[in-house]
């Protein structure tokens, strides 16, 4: 599969959202029920789809359930029963688990929570806020989205023989043929696809199925309102739910947002923009530090990291897995560090590492984002990622614009430019899909939700978030006539990661439905 045009801060938006700590207490007072808020609870069932939302969950131990990780004997866990395709309720049907903590105290309702992706496993995030008033007056609901993790039918392409493979191979090549070879390798990822997972599902594994999904769990939870919580990726569920379900929604909080009406090729290049943010304050932050790997002079850290990464492109590094650290798991490491400061340690460790002629620490940071287990296997992270990404949005298949997208990344993130830039690029994926787009990139009306029903929804933007850029976290409030929390910070999310400002505030909107100050920064 080709890996010059990917959204690679989406998807390890997942993994780093799952290093998340509880938070603090917040400030009291009276704890409302959905019977005193306000909210309109219509909690309406559409037409035909009874047996859906009328379901019972049967909870018990999560131990029957292939969990991507092990969960707390605390959390409990059940399946849900839904359409695989919503126009049909009558035909193939998916079963979508979810996990849950009960609230120890005054119950509000159930709090649903998304740690992004796409393709990220969610059921651990029921341990979300845990000593906190939202594990007091809310049940704690994760899930796995349709496709995902112990969700049934998963997405499957590749073998792990294969993935391991595929990450092995090294795509600068920009010349005709260099292009033709990675559209080819792309080709084949989407025979693979439909191979192992078959072309029905894969029509039907967008956002727009998964909200559908969330809203059928909401019925079956026998609650008549939804509360939600989405970081990253998360932040479009939350959305389209939103716009979907306006009357059905009593509180929810987006951080680390993706603006709807972005164009997917702004977006991965204000991406890219970002992670060159974060590389120059790693930089700096390192070169202030005795034995940085990347110098002591912050003009050269640019040049001293190329100096370590593209030999790589010729020869991987030793590791004492026999795989190596090929050129691309070491990129794909550092990103990974890059999405918060805690993982800076890692990074100068892997660095010097690597100085040194060897490269398991950032092979390790790239098995993480990838999700390869100890024993080889891997999630199904990635394959979900880019059948929900295709599915999301429309395919770029003009080629003029691949290139033009290749070097304006280049020009944002110079720290990933290998120098081989020729002003051409493989059409992405998303271009050989075997199946057609649901979704694309639209504008919200603010007017019109709150018209519809749509409460005020709170959505927390950091300042220098390297995977989900400030901007479209501004662009998103906007459009959802939300209120804006602002985070100084360089991290990727913030919400119930320790700081009292974001997550007081946050709590006490769930809690008392208390509206952020107007310009809240943190």
């Amino acid at each position: 599969m080709s890996k010059s045009f990917r959204l690679a801060g989406a998807l390890a938006g997942s993994v780093a959202v799952l290093l998340l700590v509880a938070g603090c207490t917040t400030s009291g007072g009276e704890t409302p029920t959905p019977e005193t808020t306000g909210v309109p609870s219509t909690g309406a069932i559409p037409a035909g789809l009874e047996k859906f939302y009328e379901q019972s969950p049967d909870w018990g131990s999560c131990e029957q359930f292939a969990t991507d990780s092990p969960l707390s004997s605390s959390i409990d866990c059940a399946a849900i029963d839904v359409p695989i395709d919503y126009a049909h309720p009558e035909g193939n049907t998916a079963r979508v688990v979810i996990s849950r903590a009960k609230a120890t105290g005054q119950r509000i309702g159930s709090l649903l929570i998304n740690p992004g992706g796409p393709g990220g496993s969610g059921l651990s995030m029921a341990s979300q806020g845990s000593g906190t008033q939202l594990a007091e007056h809310f049940d704690r609901i994760g899930f796995d989205p349709r496709g995902v993790g112990a969700s049934t039918p998963q997405v499957r392409c590749l073998t792990p023989a294969e993935f391991d493979a595929d990450r092995a191979e090294v795509n600068v090549d920009m010349t005709p043929a260099g292009i033709a070879r990675a559209e080819q390798e792309s080709k084949d990822y989407a025979a693979a696809c439909v191979e192992h997972t078959g072309t029905e599902f894969l029509a039907h594994v967008g956002t727009y199925e998964v909200v559908r999904d969330l809203d059928v769990i909401r019925g079956a939870l026998g609650d008549s309102t939804m509360n939600f919580l989405g970081f990253s990726y998360g932040t479009r569920i939350g959305s389209t739910y939103a716009e979907t379900f306006p009357h059905n929604v009593r509180s929810m909080v987006l951080d680390g947002a993706l603006d709807p009406n972005q164009d997917v090729v702004d977006e991965v290049v204000l991406q890219a923009k970002g992670f060159q943010v974060a590389f120059d304050a790693f930089a700096a932050d390192c070169v202030s530090r005795p034995q940085c790997p990347l110098g002591d002079d912050p003009a050269q850290t640019q040049a001293r990291f190329k100096e370590l990464v593209e030999p790589l492109i010729e020869k991987p590094a030793a590791t004492t897995d026999p795989r190596g650290l090929s050129y691309e798991d070491a990129l794909t490491g550092v990103q990974q560090a890059l999405y918060s400061p805690q993982l800076w340690t890692s990074l100068r460790g892997g660095l010097t590492s690597l100085a040194d002629g060897y490269g398991d620490s950032l092979l390790n940071l790239a098995d993480q984002y990838q999700g390869r287990e100890h024993d080889g296997t891997y999630s199904n992270l990635n394959d979900a990622f880019n059948a929900i990404r295709c599915a999301d949005d429309p395919a770029m298949t003009d080629r003029a614009e691949a290139g033009e997208a290749d070097t304006r990344y280049r020009e944002a993130a110079p720290f990933l430019d290998d120098g081989r830039g020729t002003g051409q690029a493989p059409l992405d994926l998303c271009a050989f899909w075997p199946v057609p787009a649901t979704g694309a990139p639209h504008e919200l009306d603010p007017q019109a939700l709150a018209d519809a029903g749509l409460p005020t929804l709170v959505v927390v933007s950091t300042t220098e978030d390297p995977a989900t850029p400030y901007e479209a976290g501004v662009d998103l409030a906007k459009q959802l006539g939300a209120a804006l929390i602002t985070f100084d910070g360089t991290q990727h999310t913030v919400v119930l990661d320790g700081n009292s400002c974001v997550d007081d505030a946050v709590i006490d909107y769930f809690v008392y439905l208390k509206v952020p100050e107007d310009g809240l920064t943190c």
